[in-house]
């Protein structure tokens, strides 16, 4: 088997996947304006037997790390989140012929940039998608954190194609 890699003509390059960063970050916006506009904080709906629409507010990064710290966290993750993004426009601009790993790359820049505009608008990211069962809930998340849970799902799968492929 080969180990070609298909890259993308000029024509194409980088812009669909900014597009698709920007899909995702206009629908996490979009979700998140409107929790914040129908919903006080800590209210619920209750939707089904696992699954409520509930506002909360992380001021800390995944699974609330950190969120108890002095405030000095909001600028910390909104630094990484920054960094990261300029990273990831970097990594598409390199492989943007690359399609499964350029989505996975164009969701993580979209769920991180959605995160970091909450942290500067808010000092938190707004939270509403609550999964629960048998009394356990698993922290509320946003349409952002799935979106880079996706695309960390499709790097792995990248690569493990690619470690296919090679062998």
């Amino acid at each position: 088997m080969s180990t070609r890699r298909v890259y993308a003509s000029p024509a194409t390059g980088i812009w669909p996947w900014l597009g698709l960063a920007l899909v995702v970050l206009i629908l996490d916006q979009f979700t998140k304006t409107l929790i914040l506009g129908y919903y006080a904080w800590g209210d619920t709906t209750v939707v089904t037997g696992f699954f409520n629409i509930v506002r909360a507010h992380n001021t800390g990064a995944a699974f609330s790390f950190l969120a108890g710290a002095t405030g000095w966290q909001r600028w910390f993750f909104t630094a990484i989140g920054i960094v990261a993004a300029l990273f990831i426009v970097w990594m598409l601009k390199s492989h943007a012929g690359q399609k499964l790993f350029s989505f996975a790359m164009a969701s993580i820049l979209g769920g991180a940039i959605g995160n970091v505009l909450d942290r500067m608008m808010h000092g938190y990211v707004v939270d509403f998608l609550d999964f629960h069962l048998g009394g356990r809930h698993f922290p509320a998340f946003n349409l952002a954190d799935s979106a880079i849970t996706l695309g960390a799902i499709c790097l792995i799968l990248d690569e493990l194609r690619r470690v296919r492929r090679g062998k």
